[in-house]
């Protein structure tokens, strides 16, 4: 062996190398116990109602107590290590930032849109915490949680955080100027959020877009439209906007009209108006407040009947059926009382020329009466 290597390979350093290779894969054997058998042991001591909260912490931070297990036994394996001790402080600074880093990761966990904390703080304090609210309070935990974290390891790093915020107070006015348009769109979601015009599958029309909501974000919301495609609208632009929202319909109205021939008897048309409004009244599927059948107009070749009324359901889908069912009943009484459906027309007058004008006829003789 060359004298240069000989100095660093002597029976010393071996040895501390067996020991730093040892160590490190001690805590290598130690993940997988953790993994195998203590982190399933947690997870059946907290699988029980009364232990939730616990449980949703044992998952939240599985994965970053398995890489802790990595980064403890790397740390203590360079410790050992005979080449390193003056790069000691140095590794020390990286290790406790691995941890900042791990614990930053777990609570990103646990702060989850699927999380259990939201729907245990929406239980205890009986907010009305809905599929936008969450995730847009997840959103928020989470850029502080990272925010904070990248505090700690710039302090741990002597990065001068109090400086960097004095900068940022300096050049606060241009950055608030520059970005307008996003500080404009992050106050329009916490208008959308507070108000709750809407939340994620509504389907909902605006004079930009129509379309079922997809997300909430901190400066936009996604709708996807009728014919499947994804528009992504700004914050500030919905805010300003009137909003219907279709889904929180409470019923959905039908609305038509029904021409009839004027050869219809009155009687008949009578007593379908009356057998209409009935059947209507009685069907299931027909909210009994408001129904209206009438015949309320004289149109130019035919009686107009005006229907108006609301079904119970707002699905789109169940209100077809309703309003199927109802066509096929409707043209059941109507053929019942001999009523004839009116076809658009017009009728033609076709004179003979020997037919004389009984209007011509008397001014020839009032002119004749006057020579």
């Amino acid at each position: 062996m060359p004298d240069y290597l000989q100095q660093y390979f002597t029976l010393d350093n071996i040895i501390q190398i067996g020991i730093s290779l040892a160590i490190l894969l001690v805590f290598l054997i130690l993940r997988k116990l953790f993994t195998r058998y203590f982190f399933n042991l947690l997870f059946n001591l907290t699988n029980r109602p009364k232990t939730e909260i616990f449980k949703q912490v044992v998952l939240a931070f599985d994965k970053p107590a398995r890489w802790f297990f990595v980064a403890l036994g790397l740390f203590l394996a360079i410790r050992y290590s005979p080449f390193l001790d003056e790069q000691i402080p140095v590794i020390s600074k990286i290790y406790r930032s691995l941890i900042v880093a791990l614990l930053c990761w777990g609570l990103c966990n646990l702060t989850a849109t699927s999380s259990f904390i939201f729907h245990k703080v929406n239980q205890r304090f009986e907010l009305d915490m809905d599929d936008i609210l969450a995730p847009f309070l997840s959103k928020l935990l989470r850029f502080v949680i990272i925010a904070l974290s990248v505090s700690v390891i710039a302090q741990e790093f002597n990065y001068d955080v109090n400086g960097f915020v004095a900068g940022l107070g300096l050049g606060g006015l241009a950055f608030a100027l520059a970005a307008k348009d996003t500080i404009s769109n992050f106050f329009g979601g916490i208008i959308i959020i507070t108000e709750k015009p809407f939340t994620i599958g509504d389907w909902v029309e605006t004079s930009t877009v129509t379309g079922s909501v997809e997300d909430i974000t901190f400066r936009s919301t996604r709708f996807r439209t009728a014919q499947g495609a994804l528009v992504t609208v700004p914050n500030s632009t919905l805010s300003m906007e009137a909003i219907t929202n279709w889904t929180r319909m409470t019923k959905r109205q039908i609305t038509f009209s029904i021409h009839v021939s004027y050869a219809t008897p009155i009687e008949n048309l009578e007593r379908s108006i009356h057998s209409l409004r009935t059947m209507l009244l009685e069907h299931e599927g027909v909210d009994n407040e408001t129904i209206m059948v009438n015949f309320d107009t004289f149109a130019d070749s035919y009686y107009n009947l005006f229907f108006n009324f609301y079904t119970k359901t707002t699905v789109w889908a169940e209100n077809l059926n309703i309003r199927e069912d109802i066509n096929y009943k409707i043209i059941e009484i109507l053929g019942a009382e001999g009523v004839q459906f009116a076809y658009p027309g017009q009728m033609v007058v076709v004179k003979q020329k020997h037919e004389s004008d009984p209007f011509q006829v008397n001014l020839n003789k009032e002119e004749k009466e006057r020579a």
